[in-house]
């Protein structure tokens, strides 16, 4: 069974639009914060070239997304879904990153409800990647109900390897957290 691994998602708060290159002077003008990366696997990321080859990863992913706020209509970061494993009845969202203004304002919380109500339509479980370092994203991953199931390092596109933990959550998990996630 195959999916779309990019629709467009929407709900009350986030709109998530397919990343399309025309895209990349709007989402750059976000990821070019430094504070962002501070913890993500690579801190450099703020930098425009840096940035470009993470924007050209996100477009061969065919998985990548631009998310809008839709009270303000700005773009405030990006997100993906990727490395779909029919066998394994997996899929994997990772590469997210949200602009600082948007911070502690349930923005994540937001977006991963909607990718998760969505994706398990589709498979049983969901897996994060989260850097080592990326104690926020941690701390945000376990908030939905996400547990940590192992170490990887990640080969990110034409960037060394990193250390990332894997996270998660289960759908019948997600069916039990759900409701209370969202209070």
């Amino acid at each position: 069974m195959s999916f779309n691994k990019q629709p467009v998602l929407e709900n009350e708060t986030v709109i998530l639009y397919p990343l399309a290159e025309q895209d990349f002077e709007v989402l750059y003008k976000v990821a070019s914060d430094p504070e962002i990366w501070e913890q993500h696997p690579n801190k450099d990321r703020w930098q425009k070239d840096v940035f470009r080859n993470f924007f050209d990863g996100a477009m061969k992913s065919e998985g990548a997304f631009r998310i809008v706020h839709k009270a303000t209509g700005e773009t405030i970061g990006s997100t993906r879904i990727y490395d779909y494993h029919e066998a394994e009845d997996t899929v994997l969202i990772g590469y997210t990153f949200y602009a600082t203004a948007y911070w502690g304002r349930n923005i994540n919380r937001a977006v991963k409800t909607m990718m998760l109500d969505y994706l398990f339509q589709h498979v049983s479980k969901v897996h994060f990647h989260i850097g080592a370092n990326n104690i926020r994203s941690q701390i945000a991953i376990g908030r939905i109900g996400a547990d940590k199931i192992a170490e990887q390092e990640v080969a990110y596109f034409g960037e060394p390897s990193k250390l990332n933990y894997v996270y998660e959550i289960s759908r019948d998990k997600w069916a039990g957290l759900r409701n209370s996630i969202l209070q």
